[in-house]
């Protein structure tokens, strides 16, 4: 195993306080339960990863993915008892021939933590991805399930982006789903981290109109794209009918979406995402990663497999793109749920009214 260096002894010693309080909050799982931990060492981040697990699971199996036959992981897998904890840290994804591993892993009853892409992250940006690894879950259970209550009541929404940029979404949303580390009453236990999020999307996605500034969006290549100047969308009747500003890339990006889909680039899901430790000024490249962003993003494309539309079945689609908006303010109907940088609740949903800012 790669050692972890002097440099990296701080860094490696706050990952091991963080996934204390994931192992402890989130997955009520303790040193002495069952686990296994498969790494693959091959990026700095996987080893301080695989070192602040070690430190918490000292009684779990260690596998090195690259040093093994995908029989021999399985068999590993097969071996351990349901609610078992299963580790995987990730420089890519890891494939086991014809198995979607995590789906595995959950259909055996298996609690999971999935840390993938971590070769994605730049030297400078594993400093903000270990800060983004810290559970609060007084922050994200309230937070999160405060923003469910109100976007699962709301009539209307409006993002707004600034400059006179508004995203309008009439007629409600779908019931909101939550990634705050609280798997009570799931039937999965886990998935991808670092968390922080609550996503919806229209219930009518005709009835998501405006425009919207962007100042990020996913690449070709799954990483972020910061184009110098914020690009808008114009939607009309839930779809990108123009742009202002636009780049080449993301041209491309669009022409990809309306070649393989019938010509049209709908917009779906809404998340808010919770997770501090990101912002429009602290990132990382990794798009699936950076989704977690405190503020607002949005989808482009067809595909979304948690919502299903009369004319899109669930999981249909070749494309879900996010795509990250100026967050000035987000309205859900005559609630005022982001400003500063902030989520705020107001004190009627019997949460905390406090701004909870970025600044943790």
């Amino acid at each position: 195993m790669s050692s972890i260096t002097t440099n990296n002894h701080s860094l490696t010693e706050s990952a091991t306080a963080h996934i204390a309080a994931i192992l402890r909050h989130a997955f009520l799982h303790d040193a002495q339960q069952a686990a296994l931990l498969i790494s693959d060492y091959r990026c700095e981040l996987t080893c301080i990863l695989t070192e602040a697990y070690r430190r918490n699971l000292p009684q779990a199996a260690v596998l090195h993915f690259d040093q093994l036959a995908p029989q021999q992981v399985l068999d590993h897998i097969l071996a351990l008892p349901a609610g078992a904890m299963v580790v995987l840290v990730q420089s890519t994804h890891f494939r086991l021939e014809a198995y979607r591993l995590r789906v595995e892993l959950f259909k055996r009853g298996l609690k999971v933590i999935e840390h993938p892409h971590l070769e994605r992250m730049l030297p400078d940006e594993i400093s903000t991805y270990v800060e983004s690894l810290a559970y609060d879950p007084d922050y994200y259970r309230n937070t999160g399930k405060g923003l469910k209550k109100l976007i699962d009541c709301a009539r209307s929404g409006i993002v707004d982006s600034g400059n006179g940029a508004q995203l309008f979404f009439d007629g409600g949303f779908e019931q909101a789903r939550l990634n705050v580390g609280d798997y009570s009453g799931m039937q999965n236990v886990g998935g991808q981290f670092p968390i922080g999020e609550v996503f919806t999307e229209a219930a009518d996605l005709e009835k998501v109109h405006g425009r919207v500034n962007i100042f990020i969006f996913g690449d070709t290549n799954f990483r972020i794209n910061e184009p110098e100047t914020p690009i808008t969308l114009i939607v009309e009747s839930g779809k990108v009918t123009g742009t202002e500003n636009s780049t080449p890339e993301f041209d491309t990006v669009l022409e990809n979406i309306r070649r393989d889909e019938g010509g049209i680039v709908w917009v779906r899901e809404l998340g808010f995402g919770l997770n501090r430790a990101f912002s429009a000024e602290r990132r990382v490249r990794d798009i699936g990663t950076y989704e977690r962003m405190c503020g607002i993003h949005l989808s482009l494309g067809a595909k979304h497999g948690s919502y299903g539309k009369p004319h899109i079945k669930r999981g249909e689609g070749r494309y879900h793109i996010d795509v990250f908006a100026i967050t000035g303010q987000v309205w859900l109907d005559q609630n005022n749920v982001f400003q500063n940088g902030a989520w705020q609740l107001p004190s009627e949903s019997g949460l905390s009214e406090a701004v909870l800012s970025t600044e943790g």
